[in-house]
């Protein structure tokens, strides 16, 4: 009898508390990156392709719920629980900005064009901070109808996209009148939203629904149930053909984009799925989990017999520093000779 395969992810530890969301860079002359945010405050940048661990960025005094690279992940940002949106310098760690908020920070994003950082939380209010000019005061957008959950940019930084934690469906803001310029309706609260890479459709987790809508015109494309609730979904970058799902269940489902039928069920998650993403070439995508880890799972023939438990970072799949590999982009972070323990800093 044929043994059944398996998919054996990279797993990334070194996070003491929930993985609650996830970033990839787009590609860059030194490769693609990928973020985490974590309820142990200490957002952890990694090599996008193998998972190894780069480090860490040490500064928070509460749970980090958000975090993002610029287009050419030189610069990160997180927001936190500790009232703060903070920007830091990707190549060595240090804190380059830290802006202070009225309440916990849910979500951040760069600009496009880099300049600006958008930041959203329990205060309502979207602000746009000009990192030009770290020291004005930032704008504030027109007040939100509920707890912001997430945000993002489309339209070239012409639109700003946001969902509320309390309440359903996202808002698309026009960035110069300030207002809310179109709602699409969700029954449920919207906790995770995608602007897919070519700008065409947003992807949407509410419920136990995945949801892609029309980037342009804002109209419904298509509406899937889930086998459970989901907290997060992200559309493959390339040829558009699938997409990734993850929730309660403690599963992350690949399912097909036109039909919905589910391709895939990767196992391995000891608790809720918060976060998916692919990454930036679609050969592979990341989730984060409340069991503290990430797993990498890849899309190509990388099946293996249930014999066979390594991944190819190791027996225990864990991350482990390629000094060599990253030392370009690295230059100047603080690396310990066996990568990270459970807890990694950088000073």
């Amino acid at each position: 009898m044929d043994k059944k395969k398996v998919a054996v992810p990279l797993v990334c530890h070194g996070h003491s508390r929930p993985v609650v969301d996830l970033f990839y860079s787009p590609v860059t002359p030194d490769g693609f990156f990928l973020i985490s945010a974590s309820k142990d405050a200490s957002p952890m940048l990694r090599n996008g392709e193998t998972g190894d661990w780069i480090g860490t960025f040490e500064g928070h005094k509460g749970a980090v719920w958000s975090c993002c690279l610029d287009t050419n992940a030189l610069r990160a940002a997180s927001g936190s629980a500790d009232f703060s949106a903070k920007v830091w310098d990707a190549i060595i760690g240090t804190e380059l900005h830290s802006f202070e908020h009225k309440h916990i920070v849910r979500a951040c994003a760069f600009s496009e064009d880099t300049h600006l950082l958008l930041t959203g939380g329990i205060e309502k209010i979207l602000r746009t901070f000009d990192l030009n000019r770290p020291d004005a005061p930032p704008r504030e957008i027109d007040k939100s109808p509920g707890s912001i959950r997430t945000v993002a940019w489309l339209h070239s930084d012409q639109t700003i996209l946001s969902s509320c934690t309390d309440i359903g469906g996202v808002r698309l803001w026009d960035v110069r009148s300030g207002k809310i310029v179109q709602t699409l309706e969700t029954k449920s609260p919207v906790t995770s939203a995608e602007v897919s890479q070519d700008g065409r459709y947003i992807t949407t987790a509410d419920g136990s629904s995945v949801k892609f809508w029309d980037a342009n015109h804002f109209g419904l494309v298509k509406s899937y149930n889930m086998p459970c609730t989901v907290e997060s979904a992200s559309l493959e970058p390339k040829d558009g053909n699938k997409f990734v799902a993850g929730g309660e269940d403690m599963w992350v489902h690949v399912f097909d984009f036109h039909t919905g039928i589910e391709i895939a069920c990767n196992k391995g998650h000891h608790g809720p799925v918060h976060c998916v993403r692919f990454s930036p070439g679609g050969e592979s995508y990341a989730s984060g989990s409340e069991d503290g880890t990430i797993r990498i799972w890849q899309m190509g023939p990388t099946a293996t017999d249930d014999n066979e438990p390594y991944g190819t970072n190791g027996p225990t799949g864990k991350a482990k520093v390629g000094v060599n590999e990253v030392s370009h982009k690295i230059e100047g972070f603080h690396i310990t000779k066996d990568g990270p323990s459970e807890k990694s800093t950088v000073t």
